[in-house]
């Protein structure tokens, strides 16, 4: 991706995207804008041993009533920020969801805020596995993946479909 010092005023947030961790990975969240071909990435929070009353108390006068998108694989954390007043909702995962998200994600120009300091580095460190013969496996490793898979969240969430609501009508 490439570094602009801020996100542009013409840009759309569309929301943001949570990846859980604690005592080894981060818990990150991400805010995503959109603005037509481009998207445009901005670290929010991106911390270890986090309870969920920590994440709520870091964020919630950043993200008001803001959609956020964030792991599935964390039904309880959902609902402890979510009563406590988010509007959070779990992603969506399934076969092949990395991919899927990385697919969406090559649809857009991307762009990342020069203070996100963990989204830059983790995308100057994310790669793909590769088998004993060094042939990609077609999987990235799961290392360096926790401000980007909130970001893939989001985007798979909001943008997996790019022609859903419009309508074209022939005469």
């Amino acid at each position: 991706t490439d570094v602009i010092n801020q996100v542009p005023e013409n840009a759309v947030l569309i929301g943001y995207g949570l990846d859980f961790g604690f005592s080894l990975d981060p818990t990150a969240l991400v805010a995503v804008y959109r603005h037509d071909k481009n998207l445009y990435f901005d670290e929010v929070l991106y911390e270890t041993n986090l309870t969920n009353q920590d994440i709520y108390d870091r964020i919630k006068d950043i993200v008001g009533r803001d959609e956020i998108i964030a792991d599935s694989a964390e039904p309880k954390s959902i609902e402890e920020l979510h009563r406590l007043g988010l509007n959070i909702k779990p992603c969506v995962k399934g076969k092949d969801s990395i991919n899927h998200g990385i697919d969406v994600l090559k649809r857009f120009k991307l762009f990342t805020t020069e203070r996100s300091l963990n989204l830059r580095k983790e995308d100057r460190s994310y790669k793909w596995a590769v088998d004993k013969s060094g042939n990609s496996t077609g999987k990235p490793i799961d290392k360096f993946n926790h401000a980007w898979d909130a970001r893939r969240y989001i985007v798979s969430y909001k943008l997996k479909h790019t022609n859903s609501g419009k309508y074209f009508l022939y005469s």
